[in-house]
């Protein structure tokens, strides 16, 4: 019997929807979390979140192979329209053909996965680059806007890279932050971020930056179809050499001139 499972939208309440239709002998109609709740025709039920369930699943699934294992895992991350279909489509073409399966990549059971875990592996790459941190009242700060949901696959990246720092990543597409301090990280639900104008120590740095990168250009060498190619337009929003005036602009704190930095600093 088709039912319409809703759940919490985590990973570990997807995962009991899978253990459930099994024990229910159910194929699920759709799957709704407590965002997204819609009417339907079909007869809907809720499946609560059992963790012990969940990783009963997610151990089984490492059984038949570790990498079926990470697709799913990293398909949940994903953007994918109707994600949950393609994650449980995938996963009972496991559970009924095992690891073979992975060979069929151009499978309808596999490919579609493919293609969402191949974007939010792409991005994730991208924003190790195109992430830019500002300092923040003592720490460091930044933002991103992604499709995917890439703060636990981003998390390692600048954790390990960073790890003397204390530093916030605001992903203001799923309203989450990574916070760390030394030897301590969580992610967070985080509704709004914004940060504070600029003192003028960190103002300097940014213009630095800025003229950093339209100095190093080739002026005959400008491609800006290929510029955006490389570096896709809709990440700008969130890099600093791509802001607005008020993005240099210091705050009423003023820094002592002793400190401030030079406007042409000399190498040495």
């Amino acid at each position: 019997m088709e039912t319409i499972y809703r759940y919490d939208g985590t990973f570990e309440g997807f995962l009991c929807c899978v253990f459930d239709s099994y024990v229910y002998k159910e194929y699920p109609a759709g799957f709704q979390d407590g965002d997204s709740l819609e009417p339907s025709l079909f007869p809907a039920r809720q499946v609560e979140t059992d963790p012990r369930r969940a990783e009963r699943v997610l151990v089984s699934l490492g059984k038949i192979d570790p990498y079926a294992r990470e697709l799913v895992v990293k398909g949940f991350l994903t953007c994918a329209p109707e994600r949950e279909r393609i994650l449980y489509r995938f996963v009972r073409a496991l559970y009924s053909r095992g690891r073979p399966l992975l060979r069929c990549l151009s499978d309808d059971a596999v490919l579609p996965l493919l293609k969402a875990v191949r974007h939010l592996d792409g991005e994730v790459h991208l924003l190790k680059g195109f992430t830019r941190f500002s300092e923040f009242e003592g720490m460091l700060a930044g933002e991103i806007q992604p499709k995917n949901r890439v703060l636990p696959l981003l998390r390692p990246h600048f954790c390990d890279r960073m790890y003397n720092e204390v530093f916030i990543l605001y992903d203001r597409t799923h309203r989450e932050a990574l916070v760390h301090r030394p030897g301590q990280w969580a992610i967070v639900p985080l509704e709004s971020f914004e940060m504070a104008a600029p003192s003028a120590r960190e103002a300097q740095y940014r213009r630095l930056w800025k003229r950093f990168y339209d100095t190093v250009e080739i002026k005959e060498r400008h491609n800006p179809k290929l510029r955006r190619t490389h570096m896709p337009k809709r990440y700008w929003g969130t890099m600093t050499e791509f802001q607005d005036e008020s993005c240099f602009q210091a705050g009423a704190e003023a820094l002592p001139e002793e400190e401030s930095l030079p406007e042409h600093p000399e190498s040495g």
